[in-house]
């Protein structure tokens, strides 16, 4: 029998071995990676003078935020966005003040770590933050979202679109900030505020002070790495090479102390997606730079316009493929134009790279959050945002 038996199972082995295999689906990510690597190898090959102007502009963004990404990953580890979410429960006696420091943590740590940083590490420890006060999650998790876009008009390094428009203007990290701060401020005030109009509801539930204690923070190198992130991006013009140095020299010390694996890393710095991005965005710098329909479009436009116009860019293509192309020529209203393409992804899934990031957090964490609900939200807030963030600028001068 045990004869018999062994020759079935090598005969039933054999036949598997002779089906054809199925063919494997690449994962989104080495999809848009795919599609971008096609795009640039067109681009390179039509227009090689311009694809090399639209990769100049375009690769240090790239760069940067894949340091910032690594930073935040230490950073994470180090036990410090989990130790500011349950000091923040802890310190909060009501919803709306929870609500409120949240607020503060997201605009913070969207200003100095990107919004994409923002989104991945901070999404799940504002759910869990929720959770353990027993108060409504959605505030605090679609607040996460919404908030780092709006609040990412600060530095240079808080939004990679912010590095690609600026690759004109030659401005240092304090330059940026002194024509920015005014509208950062106003845009992350009006989005908490009609964020906390909307959830009112759920702000009002009366929460508990959490039990147990989160585990200390390491204060080390994760946090000498932010510190010098943030600096790097001030002073510097070009901040995308020193940090990213940054970056992996703190991941592999985590890495060498065994406290950190490489496919984390990689995971986290989401390179398809980042190299998929990076192909069209230069693609579509080519066409800005061979078509002159966009440029001359925002000649004709005022500043309000002009964000208006990147906004839609923004949801068509993905904010940072609208930045390649409207920036591929001097633009008569770039900080307009930032505005446009910072807060208008708030408006649908596609506008940028950070709802995939928040996506995929909130779902880690055991939410499960609504796109519909989210872009609902992004209708009410995006265009009061926008409008206090221009008006700001107006204020400034710097419209």
């Amino acid at each position: 029998m045990r004869h018999r038996d062994t020759i079935h199972d090598e005969q039933a082995g054999q036949r598997q071995d002779e089906r054809p295999a199925r063919l494997r689906i690449p994962a989104p990510g080495w999809l848009l990676a795919i599609a971008g690597g096609l795009a640039l190898i067109a681009a390179a090959v039509a227009e090689p003078s311009a694809a090399g102007q639209a990769a100049g502009q375009d690769w240090q963004p790239f760069v940067l935020v894949t340091g910032l990404l690594l930073i935040g990953l230490v950073a994470d580890g180090d036990g410090l966005f989990e130790a500011g979410g349950h000091q923040l429960a802890r310190l909060a006696r009501g919803g709306v003040t929870l609500y409120c420091g949240a607020a503060v943590l997201i605009g913070v740590v969207t200003a100095l770590l990107n919004l994409d940083t923002s989104v991945a590490f901070l999404t799940p420890v504002l759910v869990y933050t929720a959770r353990r006060r027993g108060g409504g999650e959605a505030p605090l998790l679609y607040g996460c979202l919404l908030l780092s876009n709006a609040g990412s008009l600060l530095l240079p390094g808080s939004n990679l679109t912010n590095l690609i428009v600026l690759g004109h203007l030659h401005l240092s990290g304090a330059l940026f900030l002194s024509r920015m701060w005014l509208a950062w401020l106003a845009a992350l005030a009006v989005t908490a505020a009609v964020l906390a109009v909307t959830e009112k509801r759920e702000l009002l539930v009366t929460a508990v002070e959490p039990a147990g204690r989160a585990r200390r923070p390491v204060l080390g190198l994760g946090l000498a790495a932010v510190v010098t992130a943030t600096v790097l991006v001030v002073v510097l013009r070009a901040p995308a090479v020193p940090v990213v140095a940054v970056g992996l020299a703190a991941v592999a010390a985590r890495g060498w102390q065994r406290n950190l694996a490489a496919r984390d890393a990689f995971a986290v710095a989401g390179l398809p997606v980042l190299a998929g991005l990076f192909g069209i965005a230069v693609a579509l710098g080519v066409l800005g730079r061979v078509w002159s329909g966009p440029a001359v479009l925002l000649t004709h436009l005022g500043s309000w316009a002009t964000a208006g116009v990147a906004a839609v860019a923004a949801v068509l293509v993905n904010n940072l493929p609208a930045a390649s192309l409207l920036a591929a020529r001097t633009p008569g209203h770039p900080f307009a134009l930032l505005v446009g393409l910072n807060i208008g992804p708030n408006l649908l899934a596609s506008g940028s790279l950070a709802w995939i990031l928040w996506l995929k957090s909130a779902r880690t964490a055991g939410a499960n959050p609504s796109l519909r609900r989210a872009s609902r939200l992004g209708a009410v807030t995006v265009p009061l945002a926008m409008a206090a963030a221009l008006a700001a600028l107006m204020l400034t001068g710097a419209a």
